[in-house]
């Protein structure tokens, strides 16, 4: 009996004071954490040129714009468009598990800023919306069997729907270097 007590008591303190360490660990490495997830990503928030929505049509390459909440729009000459979230947004998400695409959107016409999808991770779930009015034309099959594409390869072959961009400008959306200044300044919050 008294061994077990004295178990107890041990056992107790450790998982305190492991718990103690794990938390002053955690709020000690927090800003670095930060800053190297941060660093990480403006550095692979590269798009892979290789992938189906930047060689979907030869010639002149698509002009690709983000949105203030992390996804990415390849748009080409002929308005063909394709939709993904962000390296940043896949690291935000964590281990993608399970992706909802717009198959019944398909045929239809969406207007900017409307949800076409929403993923769902282990740490959490998000919608996607469309940064461009325009026509869903297709779904990424390849993202019900394999949702870590997203996280391995979110700015290429992770892209989400494939739009036909309606006329008119792409306003609000940013250019590479307007993202890179956002995500900096999400930085210093």
């Amino acid at each position: 009996m008294f061994a077990r007590s004295l178990f107890k008591t041990s056992s107790s303190a450790l998982r305190s004071t492991t718990t103690t360490i794990s938390r002053n660990a955690f709020l000690t490495c927090r800003p670095a954490t930060l800053t190297l997830r941060l660093q990480s990503t403006l550095s692979a928030n590269q798009l892979n040129k290789d992938a189906t929505p930047f060689k979907f049509t030869s010639g002149e390459e698509p002009l690709v714009r983000y949105t203030t909440e992390h996804e990415w729009v390849a748009i080409h000459p002929d308005g063909t468009s394709f939709v993904g979230i962000t390296k940043y947004a896949a690291d935000a998400l964590g281990d993608a598990t399970y992706v909802e695409l717009p198959v019944d959107l398909i045929g239809e016409t969406v207007s900017q800023g409307d949800t076409v999808g929403s993923i769902e991770s282990v740490k959490s779930a998000s919608e996607i919306y469309s940064p461009l009015a325009g026509e869903v034309v297709a779904v990424n099959d390849a993202l019900e069997e394999n949702p870590g594409l997203l996280n391995e390869d979110p700015m290429g072959e992770g892209w989400i729907v494939k739009l036909t961009k309606a006329d008119g400008e792409v306003e609000g959306l940013l250019n590479e270097e307007e993202y890179v200044k956002l995500l900096e300044e999400h930085e210093d919050e």
